[in-house]
């Protein structure tokens, strides 16, 4: 199996995993609430027994989050991002609707057939879950499971506005004050940017780059990385020292991105009549990061690192390659057997530094 379609399968079987915990605790919370509240008014019913109603916030926590989160991870989350808003949120409102009768329908029957000690398919039984769904309470269910599948989707969407485990640095506050933390950088920058923005024109130029990002980011997600800043036509990107090394991730992206906007050659040709070509420049060092601004709050880096990542980019036209890296990276990198042969390109001198900088390409 492909190693970022691996990674992508357990990110997404992760996210479902975590909405299905999640949705669990908040329908057994409902449980010992709705418990509660009964146990504090002194309200007692004739022969309840507090298991069954127990065993059916399990069962709808877990349906429910397996096939929410499925819901969401796997088609909803893709219609907020390529849909316009309110056509999506029509779409999810409708699917939504049917999850919470694929998953109420059962356990309403399995608990009142319980209740009753009938079989399930008894006219009583029907009788009585008829009434149920005919009744405020569910509706109250209905909009409750409708607000956290909202927020869940709310969550997931500013998660990937900040970028994976960002958002989690955000609510801890990490960055509140600067921190100095070691950080690997690869500058990403389209080839011919000038002359294709010059073709195409304005408005389609700009659809093209969105097409471009939107094209390239599962390859950044799944190696791991986290998207730095969009600089006109440029990524920048970022990754933690270990997660940057580890399967030489960083180095594995650029190849992916570049392997996938192949793989939609057709689609620009027939689009854009233009194929996307990256060149990348990569470079590891000491950053100071620390969270900066006032109403639009963001987490910056600052340091030499970037700046020299940006000149070896810059490298690439001239030495005729499509990717280029220093040998401090090198010499972090655990490169795959049989998987990347860096070759050296030589000691250079980087446009406004004085120190030379030994390079390599793939």
């Amino acid at each position: 199996m492909n190693f970022f379609m691996s990674n992508r399968i357990k990110s997404q079987l992760r996210k479902i995993f975590w909405i299905t915990v999640g949705w669990t605790l908040i329908s057994i919370y409902q449980y010992f609430h709705v418990y509660s509240v009964m146990t504090y008014s002194g309200i007692s019913v004739p022969g309840f027994d507090p298991i069954l109603p127990l065993r059916s916030s399990f069962q709808v926590g877990i349906l429910g989050g397996l096939m929410g989160g499925s819901g969401i991870v796997f088609v909803w989350e893709r219609w907020l991002r390529t849909r316009n808003y309110g056509w999506a949120l029509m779409q999810i409102f409708f699917s939504y609707t049917l999850v919470f009768l694929a998953v109420s329908i059962p356990v309403v029957f399995s608990y009142q057939s319980a209740l009753l000690h009938l079989p399930v398919a008894h006219p009583e039984v029907r009788r009585v879950v008829l009434e149920r769904f005919l009744s405020l309470s569910q509706l109250e269910s209905y909009l409750f499971w409708l607000i956290v599948t909202l927020g869940t989707l709310i969550v997931l969407l500013v998660n990937d506005k900040y970028g994976p485990g960002v958002f989690k640095d955000f609510l801890l506050g990490k960055y509140f004050h600067p921190k100095r933390e070691e950080r690997i950088f690869m500058f990403l920058d389209l080839r011919s940017s000038t002359t294709i923005a010059e073709r195409l024109g304005e408005q389609r130029y700009f659809n093209f780059i969105k097409d471009v990002f939107r094209h390239s980011t599962p390859a950044i997600q799944y190696s791991k990385g986290e998207i730095y800043q969009y600089v006109g036509d440029e990524i920048v990107i970022s990754w933690k020292t270990g997660t940057g090394t580890e399967n030489a991730n960083c180095i594995r992206c650029f190849f992916e991105i570049q392997r996938i906007l192949k793989e939609k050659a057709g689609y620009y040709q027939a689009t854009y009549e233009e194929v996307p070509e990256f060149k990348a420049g990569l470079h590891y060092g000491y950053v100071m990061a620390g969270e900066i601004g006032v109403v639009k709050r963001d987490i910056a880096f600052s340091g030499d690192v970037l700046n020299t990542t940006a000149r070896i980019q810059a490298k690439c036209n001239e030495l005729g390659v499509n990717i280029l890296f220093s040998k401090f990276l090198l010499d972090k990198l655990a490169l795959p057997p049989n998987s990347f042969s860096p070759r050296k390109i030589g000691d250079m001198i980087l446009r406004g530094k004085k120190q030379e900088v030994v390079l390599y390409t793939i």
